[in-house]
């Protein structure tokens, strides 16, 4: 068992589940790969014409959530639940410390 900091090494156990490099499971790196096709999404609009869509990705992002089992790290769940997707996103690629804290008191 590998575990440095919250980190994301090549096979970690968290919360008693195996974790290959930073995903505990399938959808997590689904969540992964959305948030990474939102932020180059966003970043593409003030060229884009005509403007794509982001509902679609939202939408997806919401189904993903909810197939998150109990076991998820709180913190993804509160990132994902209040709709900070760049902190999820910095989340999963292990760069969580990067986060700064929100309204919420919460980073």
């Amino acid at each position: 068992m590998i575990r440095i900091d919250r980190v994301w090494c090549y096979i970690l156990r968290c919360n008693s589940r195996i974790t290959h490099y930073g995903y505990s499971i399938p959808v997590e790196k689904e969540i992964l790969a959305s948030l990474l096709h939102l932020a180059e999404t966003v970043k593409a609009m003030p060229t884009a014409n005509p403007k794509p869509s982001l509902l679609p990705v939202f939408a997806r992002l919401d189904e993903l959530t909810h197939q998150l089992p109990r076991a998820t790290d709180p913190v993804l769940l509160h990132y994902l639940h209040k709709k900070s997707y760049e902190k999820a996103r910095l989340f999963l690629q292990g760069r969580d410390a990067e986060n700064q804290a929100g309204n919420c008191r919460h980073v």
